[in-house]
């Protein structure tokens, strides 16, 4: 055996490290726009492009061919793919670490939930409320006062994860999850020009925020989705959807120890009532 992980420490180690990755998307964004250092269309340029160049070299060390990028994936999701990119890096503009991610990760939640339930899904009871204090959750975390978040910021961030939620309903099952994704990251960029004259002028990029946005690019989201999916082989769907509840967290985390942001009663109250209705939906789910 020698120091080779076993089977299930492999996949705790790598859903470990997916989870890293996905909340450090989220402080690697806020701290690059909170620093001036980049603009949120450069941003979300840069992530693309070196996301899809990450993806490519993982393909090269599979013994993949990138042409294999140019086959995979379609215009649809990749239309979904920029979407939730913009949305969210224009959204961080203004929105604190954690409370970005909280909207982001209920949106895509709550999209999944709905359009299952439009495709003719029931839920049992025990759903149904936890379903109503997700809702209630993300409902009061909007309600204004003193710590509320802004307004369109919060509207971008939840337009950014309802497209988050069809990507990935549009992506489930597909045979070839890495080489999908960066089909998709490939195709998405053409998106870029029409981003680029909505936010002409564009700021230069400084060296601190292209480091970020490569880094949110090719590490927290191109490593990051092809370490997921390799964590997804040794996962059953219920434990990979409720491991997921750990990223707003950990992002909350992050953004209080290393960008001094505050972590509020309101906040907290929220997300205690998000993360636990939609554990409740996704357990139940799975014990039924």
């Amino acid at each position: 055996m020698g120091g080779a992980l076993i089977p299930a420490q492999r996949t705790l180690v790598l859903t470990a490290l997916a989870m890293v990755a996905f909340a450090a998307n989220s402080v690697l964004c806020r701290l690059a726009l909170r620093e001036g250092a980049i603009d949120a269309a450069s941003f979300t340029a840069v992530r693309l492009v070196s996301g899809a160049v990450a993806l490519g070299l993982i393909l090269l060390l599979r013994d993949r061919s990138v042409k294999a990028m140019a086959t995979q994936g379609n215009q649809g999701s990749a239309l979904a793919l920029f979407v939730y990119a913009a949305g969210f890096s224009l959204a961080y503009v203004e929105l604190a670490t954690g409370t970005g991610a909280l909207l982001l990760f209920g949106a895509v939640q709550a999209t999944m939930i709905g359009i299952g339930l439009y495709r003719g899904e029931r839920l049992a009871p025990l759903q149904w409320l936890g379903l109503m204090l997700a809702l209630a959750g993300l409902v009061a975390l909007m309600l204004p006062g003193a710590t509320a978040p802004p307004l369109a910021a919060a509207a971008l961030m939840l337009v950014a994860g309802a497209a988050w939620g069809v990507y990935s309903l549009r992506g489930k099952g597909a045979a070839d999850a890495t080489a999908v994704t960066a089909g998709n990251f490939l195709r998405a960029l053409i998106w870029l020009l029409p981003l680029a004259l909505f936010a002409w002028p564009a700021q230069w990029p400084q060296g601190a925020g292209l480091v970020y946005a490569v880094l949110s690019g090719a590490l927290a989201s191109g490593a990051g989705y092809a370490i997921w999916y390799l964590a997804l082989r040794g996962l059953v769907s219920s434990t990979a959807a409720t491991v997921q509840l750990s990223v707003p967290v950990l992002a909350a985390l992050a953004g209080v120890l290393w960008l001094d942001e505050a972590f509020t009663l309101r906040l907290l109250l929220a997300s205690a009532a998000i993360l636990g209705g939609i554990a409740l939906v996704i357990r139940r789910g799975a014990s039924r």
